[in-house]
């Protein structure tokens, strides 16, 4: 039985016809709608048709359905009964429907489904809001805090489409925690507290709000606004109130435990850490003491030395500008008062300066003598945001705190000062054995500058090495921060106002302990731009030879050098002067070592070379005259035999293969030949074009290769062999052409470039062609390599013994698949040769 196919003309007459809501579906999409549906959802056609299905259910619904729609599609869901589901409304609500799914053919499109729907009834709001709440409560068992009991409790009104807020009682108004304006009617808030039910208010707009007790506390209400509220939904907003409410008494019971549990383990840590094995820092300290304060802000003051003057030196909560701020005026209080009273809360006049000079961020405080055997050591300040004041019991418990704290301090001491001096030896014995290990200045000096640091507690070591020749100190290493910059620095040793000048000349320390009082240096750009407060410079002798200076500044504060710093930096800078001098006169001796294995290899290879000329004249000879007979023989066959087909061909191979064989015979000569370039200022443009033409004319002029010279301007006349250098290009060309059978551009260039100490000329030959292999990169310059069925293998060992002998160099790089450049560099100046 074949199915009706229907026209959409058809199609939609059809669901017109029934009063009950219809829909086509095709390709997830409403195709047809009939007015029922249409007005079921509220909406008009324009709105519903060619959109998604799916639009039009629950958010919660869509994954569901999109995946019955999709087996529908596929006829793998055989299920006939109707479904039901909720339909959200437009205008708020939702309806129960039934569906009755059933396929029809359309005409143009192929395949749809008929969708039927039977609308069962409007779902009671109060039954949705329910529901909502219910699975909030159940999240609420999960929160650990108040805050997050707030959170979730909010997010599930909101979820249920009502809005929320916690309003806390002040007297006899309300206002919102979050620091919004609270809503009007702080009367009935007040109501809802002394009779512990729902209060519901006056309409406002559409919504209408309640204010619900929470039932453990008379400080606080929840107020919940919502259209269409009413004392039907009073009973069950009332149990939510009160689940919420026993939520938040469970959070803060929870939070009492574990404030409580956290004091134990702090005091308790507090008392051990005298005798931890490595006890924590002062911050650490603070941090803890802030935690079991509920503080803001908790300040350390101690004097840098014994008879110096109050200073901050730790805190945990400030910010930069607070941190200055306080520390200028030490918190608010006196330290002269604090030396009388002890311990003290913050007066009225003290907490207002405090919220002055903090902008009210701070507000109350709490401050605390330290002493030890008597004498005063600084005081310690613990502060709160306004409106959160000390009590009694937290100076008391402070006072014990700082007794563990000054303990703490004097145990740090002790072991910073073992530690120091372990360090020191350690370092010192890493020095001897880099020193002793490496034979490299560069990485003597660097890890030098390094150990300085460490070992002088320096902000940077500067190392300078001395140019006898130039008269000058140049950089060489310095701290890692400023490695780069400082190579790059020159001094004059004649510098009448360089405190490393001075130091090279005079050949002793130099101390400038506050650089500030030296108006001279304080100018001086590298004192600026290191921002350096002190200094202090040292030569570098070895056997009363000058090997350079050692700088070192302290960027934090002026500083004194004592006797005993200097003897200390003098002995190590000693230590380092005779590691480069000892690393240098390895340098020498294997500089030494390699020239004479250049001159040995470069002499083994000029004997290769004679031996290798002398047999390749005897074969030349031997192979040139039969090769004239067979050139001779083979012209004689074809002016008296005229050949055709085969014959012709096979004349033609044996010309063509001795015609390979002689120049073979030819780039074995020229590799082998002893020669001298003849050095003439040659124009480099025309050098070059006239390299490309001779390439283009010896490839035929193939259309499909395009060759091209640039060369830059104002370039001078280079000393070279026109021939020579000709030869070379005319090679690497013909190489480059090769290489792309498919065609592409060979461009050659040729510029000025500064390579090593000096200036060459520059020429480059780059192809599009196929590339080397990365594993035969290191090979095409060997005599007899070749990749070429026809190649000789000589071509480009040629080349390179043809710059080489113009005291040049050659180089190549090549990417497989996307082409290979070649690169000369010749000699910019050099003799030339005589006519």
């Amino acid at each position: 039985m074949m199915t009706k196919r229907y026209s959409e003309t058809a199609l939609r007459a059809l669901v017109e016809f029934f009063g009950n809501p219809m829909y086509v579906a095709q390709e997830g999409r409403v195709r047809v709608a009939n007015e029922a549906y249409l007005a079921m959802l509220g909406l008009g056609r324009e709105q519903v048709e060619g959109r998604f299905f799916l639009d039009f259910v629950r958010p919660e619904d869509r994954a569901r359905f999109e995946v019955r729609y999709r087996q529908r599609e596929q006829g793998t869901l055989k299920e006939t009964d109707p479904q039901r589901y909720l339909l959200p409304r437009v205008g708020g609500g939702l309806l129960e429907v039934a569906t009755h799914v059933q396929e029809v053919e359309l005409e143009e499109s192929g395949r749809a489904l008929l969708i039927n729907l039977l609308v069962l009834g409007e779902r009671p709001a109060e039954l949705e809001v329910a529901e909502r709440l219910v699975e909030t409560s159940a999240e609420l068992v999960a929160a650990r805090s108040e805050d997050a009991v707030r959170r979730v409790a909010l997010a599930g009104l909101s979820a249920a489409g009502l809005s929320a807020r916690f309003l806390m009682r002040d007297g006899e108004r309300f206002i919102d925690r979050d620091g919004a304006p609270p809503p009007g009617e702080g009367e009935l808030g007040l109501r809802a507290l002394s009779e512990g039910r729902p209060v519901f208010g006056s309409v406002q707009g559409l919504s209408t709000p309640v204010y619900l007790p929470l039932g453990t506390t008379l400080s606080e209400v929840l107020w919940v606004s919502g259209p269409g509220l009413s004392p039907s939904y009073g009973s069950v907003l009332a149990l939510f109130a009160k689940v919420v409410g026993a939520a938040l008494t469970d959070a803060r019971l929870l939070a009492d435990v574990e404030r409580g549990r956290w004091e134990m383990v702090a005091v308790a840590e507090a008392a051990r850490f005298v005798a931890q094995p490595e006890p924590p820092s002062a911050e650490d300290f603070l941090s803890r003491l802030a935690s079991l304060l509920g503080a803001e802000a908790v300040l350390l003051y101690a004097p840098e030395s014994p008879e110096g003057e109050l200073v901050l030196t730790a805190q945990v909560g400030l910010d930069g500008a607070l941190k200055n701020v306080l520390a200028a005026q030490q918190g608010g209080l006196s330290p002269a008062v604090m030396a009388a009273r002890g311990a003290v809360l913050s007066n009225e006049a003290e907490e207002r300066a405090l919220l002055e000079a903090t902008g009210g961020r701070l507000g109350c405080g709490v401050a605390i003598r330290l002493s030890h055997g008597g004498h005063p050591r600084g005081f310690l300040q613990v502060l709160r945001p306004p409106g959160r004041p000390f009590v009694g019991a937290d100076l008391r418990l402070l006072g014990t705190l700082s007794e563990l704290l000054m303990t703490l301090l004097d145990q740090r001491r002790l072991r910073s000062e073992s530690a120091r001096q372990l360090s020191d030896t350690r370092l010192l014995l890493d020095l001897a054995r880099t020193t002793t290990a490496t034979l490299e200045v560069a990485s003597i000096l660097d890890v030098a500058s390094d150990f300085l640091v460490k070992l002088l507690d320096v902000s940077n070591c500067f190392i300078l090495l001395h140019d006898e020749h130039a008269g000058v100190l140049r950089g060489a290493a310095a701290s890692v921060t400023h490695r780069d910059f400082f190579r790059s620095v020159v001094i004059p040793v004649d510098d009448p106002v360089s405190i490393a000048a001075r130091v090279a000349r005079e050949r002793r320390p130099v101390a400038i302990p506050d650089l500030s009082k030296v108006a001279e240096l304080e100018t001086r750009e590298l004192v600026r731009r290191f921002e350096e407060k002190a200094l202090l410079g040292l030569p570098l002798t070895s056997r009363e030879e000058l090997i350079g200076v050692v700088l070192l500044d302290d960027t934090r504060r002026p500083r004194a050098f004592t006797p005993a710093f200097v003897e200390l930096a003098e002995a190590t800078c000693g230590q380092i002067a005779l590691a480069i001098a000892n690393a240098r006169l390895y340098e020498s001796l294997w500089a030494s070592y390699a020239e004479l294995a250049a001159a040995r290899a470069e002499m083994v290879k000029r004997e290769r070379l004679a031996a290798l000329g002398e047999l390749s004249a005897i074969v030349a000879h031997e192979v040139r005259n039969p090769l004239g007979v067979i050139f001779n023989a083979v012209a004689s066959l074809r002016r008296m035999l005229k050949p055709d087909g085969d014959a012709a061909m096979l004349l033609d191979i044996l010309a063509e293969e001795s015609d390979r064989l002689n120049r073979m015979v030819g780039d074995l000569l020229d590799y082998t030949r002893p020669r001298e370039p003849m050095l003439q200022h040659e124009d480099v443009p025309r050098v070059l074009q006239d390299a490309v033409d001779a390439a283009q004319a010896q490839q035929g002029g193939s259309s499909r290769i395009s060759l091209s010279a640039e060369v830059e301007p104002d370039l001078p006349r280079v000393p070279l062999d026109r021939r020579l250098i000709r030869q070379a290009l005319v090679n690497v060309l013909v190489n480059s052409i090769q290489a792309m059978p498919q065609g592409g551009v060979v461009q050659v260039r040729a510029r000025r470039e500064a390579h090593g100490s000096r200036d060459v000329l520059r020429i480059d030959v780059a192809d599009q062609g196929c590339g080397i292999p990365t594993e035969l990169v290191h090979r095409v310059f060997e005599p007899f390599f070749t990749t070429k069925a026809q190649g000789t293998g000589l071509g480009l060992a040629v080349v390179k013994r043809i710059i080489e002998e113009h005291h040049g160099e050659m180089t190549l790089e090549s990417a497989p698949g996307r082409g290979t450049t070649f690169t000369f560099r010749l000699p910019l100046t050099q003799p030339t040769s005589l006519p």
